[in-house]
């Protein structure tokens, strides 16, 4: 079966026929892509500007990646067993992010899940505090610590213990952690939430009451991490230190790859058994992701640059409120937001959303200034259009 030969109709009437219904999948066709380009069934032209959710920093068949790819000799080989390319990105990440050691998984969800147990074994503490509006995975460990009523009451009870307080308020922090708590869960930037950044004297704060309950700090940058906002991790922002960061998204160059990095905490407290996993730590995936590493640290002056002209850009057109930094964007409207991402499609932008009204923007870190003009030209003439009707 050749998929590029597919109908857009007959992938949807086989999915609508055979797949669990899990998302309402909007209908778009993507079949091919190069740097922040994708080109649907019919061959037109998108700006890729959510990068597969923060996936896809290097953009669409970048020639290394491609190489990694072709070249690769297994596909897997378990971890019972060793093979170079866990050790080489396990060092990249410890080196850069300042931690200790580095385990692998497949996903975000399974990084949060892990750091969560970690953190439980170093403590022997079950009590953890996280935000609201906070999004940390979908499997049941992962989503206790998720602050959004909608994804958690359709499966209680949940993993108990574990206590919502508002983002920036550094009096209920205080207020919620106490010498029970495990752990502070926190997106340093706060992707699902709505593009929240969080403020450095939030952190700083956090790192200190973590440090006066005996509480471990826990950093989610699955979304925000590995050059998204600037830095290549979005904590070394505030100057603090974590005792785990969580990864996934683009660690892997667009293969499934998580991982959590520990620090002096964790130090000697896992032990073979307490945790694994069959696929991560995947040979191609960790080379990719040694790739991502490499190619991210020469463009994060270039994220750093336009991003800031960006976030100026953005701000002088009264869209809404911007929040953001780096290329991590959000833009509060004033409606919803998924029929302005759709109409934005029609002109050929695709973005994401958050919450109800945020429109959402990940792109590659190698998009073109070119692309961010065209689209806030085009999200003008959708806004501007619809004020146009209502008069």
């Amino acid at each position: 079966m050749l998929l590029h030969d597919e109908t857009p109709q007959a992938v949807e009437a086989r999915e609508s026929a055979f797949l669990v219904k899990t998302y309402n999948r909007t209908p778009f066709h993507p079949r091919d892509g190069k740097g922040a380009r994708l080109f649907d069934a019919g061959g037109r032209a998108y700006w890729d500007l959510l990068g597969g959710i923060a996936v896809n920093v290097l953009g669409h068949k970048h020639p290394r990646l491609m190489k990694a790819m072709k070249d690769a000799t297994l596909l897997h080989v378990s971890n019972l067993y060793y093979h170079p390319a866990q050790g080489i990105l396990g060092e990249k990440l410890v080196r850069a992010s300042g931690l200790n050691r580095a385990f692998f998984c497949n996903s975000g969800t399974e990084a949060n899940e892990a750091a969560l147990k970690f953190a439980r074994l170093a403590t022997k503490k079950t009590k953890s505090v996280a935000l609201n509006e906070s999004f940390h995975g979908r499997t049941l460990g992962a989503l206790s610590l998720t602050g959004h009523d909608a994804y958690r009451e359709p499966f209680g009870p949940l993993v108990p213990g574990v206590s919502f307080v508002a983002p920036n308020d550094i009096a209920a922090l205080e207020a919620a952690v106490d010498d029970d708590t495990a752990a502070i869960f926190l997106e340093p930037v706060m992707g699902e939430g709505g593009i929240i950044p969080l403020d450095d004297e939030y952190l700083i704060a956090a790192r200190r009451i973590a440090d006066l309950h005996g509480t471990l700090l826990v950093l989610d940058e699955i979304q925000c991490g590995l050059g998204r906002t600037g830095f290549m991790f979005a904590f070394q922002k505030s100057g603090i230190h974590p005792d785990i960061v969580t990864l996934a998204k683009p660690l892997g160059g667009g293969l499934p790859l998580g991982a959590v990095l520990t620090g002096d905490a964790i130090e000697g407290v896992v032990k073979p058994g307490h945790h694994g996993t069959t696929f991560g730590g995947n040979p191609v995936a960790c080379r990719l992701g040694a790739i991502v590493l490499e190619e991210t640290e020469k463009l994060m002056p270039r994220v750093n640059e336009i991003g800031e002209w960006f976030g100026a850009e953005l701000r002088k057109r009264n869209f809404g409120e911007v929040r953001g930094a780096g290329l991590m964007w959000g833009i509060e409207l004033d409606r919803p937001a998924n029929a302005v991402a759709r109409e934005l499609l029609d002109h050929g932008f695709v973005v994401g959303t958050a919450r109800e009204k945020v429109i959402r923007l990940l792109p590659p870190y190698n998009v073109p200034k070119k692309a961010l003009i065209e689209f806030m030209d085009a999200l003008s003439l959708v806004l501007n259009g619809h004020k146009e009707k209502a008069a």
